[in-house]
């Protein structure tokens, strides 16, 4: 079988970036703690516990000990109440979602109510929600529109997470703009996610099965699944190379393989080399 791997599957820019601070963080010699895993991927999350850093589930008073904030970001009264408690902030939010933080915080403070395109109860999301002081409003997929609330909105500004399907956004965008009078419209969605998905919109139709390798609670690495599914019924999400079911390929000529943006490059290459194994 001819196995090909997309340019971009694995770890992005803003993935590389935190896991580097939380390890040159946790070298400083100094406790760690953190509220949750610093991405979705277990491979990654065990890395972090290994080196020693800590994964709690409240704040409590400390001394000396730094609290590392995810890549997904945090509510902005988080750090706050953190500092509050005696710790330390070390920051290893992605520079993408602060961007988003940021058009957020600015556009409220203008008067436009904040619309959120994204998954409900992720912490990306969670996080943007939590840097205005009014209500933002998430919309999770064009099923899911609450038109009764949205004529009720004059002025409004979306912003997206990160690592949306753009064609899906834009959809939702297009059925909002004839409800609200003023609406500006963000897209959000970092220039990773994109290459990632421009990408998986031709692997699929390119190679007779198609691997998309990721942690079943990464964001991202859902939608490039659920991509490469809705052009190729042969596409399998898998985790690890002892997901592979070797009845996938009978009759199979050609491989293509991707990866969310939070997947190490060994679990990539572990499964490259278990599927030529299989020629």
């Amino acid at each position: 079988m001819k196995v090909t791997v997309a340019k971009s599957a694995g770890f992005c820019f803003g993935v590389k970036r935190a896991i580097k601070i939380a390890l040159d963080t946790v070298a400083m010699g100094r406790q760690v703690e953190m509220l949750g895993d610093i991405v979705h991927n277990e491979d990654v999350v065990r890395q972090i516990e290994a080196s020693g850093i800590k994964k709690v589930s409240r704040l409590t008073k400390k001394k000396d000990t730094i609290l590392l904030i995810r890549a997904h970001g945090a509510k902005k009264n988080m750090a706050k109440k953190a500092q509050s408690f005696g710790y330390t902030i070390v920051d290893a939010t992605c520079p993408m979602v602060k961007e988003i933080h940021m058009i957020a915080e600015e556009r409220q403070k203008e008067g436009y109510r904040i619309i959120i395109i994204g998954d409900k109860d992720h912490e990306e999301v969670e996080g943007i929600k939590g840097q205005v002081l009014s209500p933002a409003l998430v919309i999770d997929s064009i099923d899911h529109i609450p038109l009764d609330r949205i004529k009720k909105i004059d002025r409004a500004a979306i912003v997206v997470q990160s690592t949306q399907n753009l064609d899906n956004v834009l959809k939702i965008v297009e059925l909002l703009k004839p409800q609200i009078k003023d609406l500006k419209f963000y897209n959000t969605i970092c220039k990773a996610t994109t290459t990632r998905q421009d990408e998986i919109k031709i692997l699929p139709l390119e190679n007779d099965t198609v691997l998309v390798i990721g942690s079943k609670t990464s964001a991202n690495t859902k939608r490039l699944y659920e991509i490469a599914r809705s052009l190729n019924k042969r596409s399998y999400w898998i985790q690890t190379k002892d997901d592979i079911e070797r009845e996938w390929f009978q009759g199979v000529a050609t491989v293509g393989i991707t990866a969310g943006a939070s997947t190490p490059e060994a679990t990539i290459k572990s499964v490259v080399a278990y599927v030529e194994a299989l020629s």
